[in-house]
């Protein structure tokens, strides 16, 4: 898919901006620090900005601030088409990530077990 211009400008403004929860976990998985796992930023996805992907899980992290709160069927509807293309979402809040960070990079380390253990599909493809 063709990513817009305004849609890349969007995204480097947010790699520039994060907020304290982006910037804390940022820094946490940064250079493959979190199980050697490649992490990007404010990342275009299905025509979406997505706050951190990584490819080889097909993981997609949300950080969401109190707004997300008024914006829960409008989320809902992003992880769905982001499911939809294949993508994982793990969606959590800014304070409970400030508050136990463990909880979010404990469920990321889960989910890289479980996909490492699992053998390739046949076709190549899955």
């Amino acid at each position: 898919m063709r990513q817009s211009p305004d849609k890349t400008r969007r995204a480097r403004r947010l790699r520039r901006e994060l907020t304290l929860a982006e910037s804390r976990f940022w820094s946490m998985v940064r250079d493959r620090r979190l199980d050697d796992l490649k992490f990007r930023r404010e990342t275009l996805l299905a025509g979406l900005t997505v706050d951190f992907y990584c490819a080889e899980l097909k993981l997609v992290v949300e950080l969401d601030g109190g707004v997300h709160r008024l914006r829960e069927a409008e989320d809902a509807a992003r992880d769905e088409r982001l499911c939809s293309a294949g993508f994982r979402v793990l969606r959590c809040g800014n304070e409970a990530f400030l508050n136990n960070p463990a909880v979010l990079t404990g469920e990321i380390r889960r989910l890289a077990v479980q996909m490492r253990r699992q053998p390739p599909h046949p076709s190549g493809s899955a």
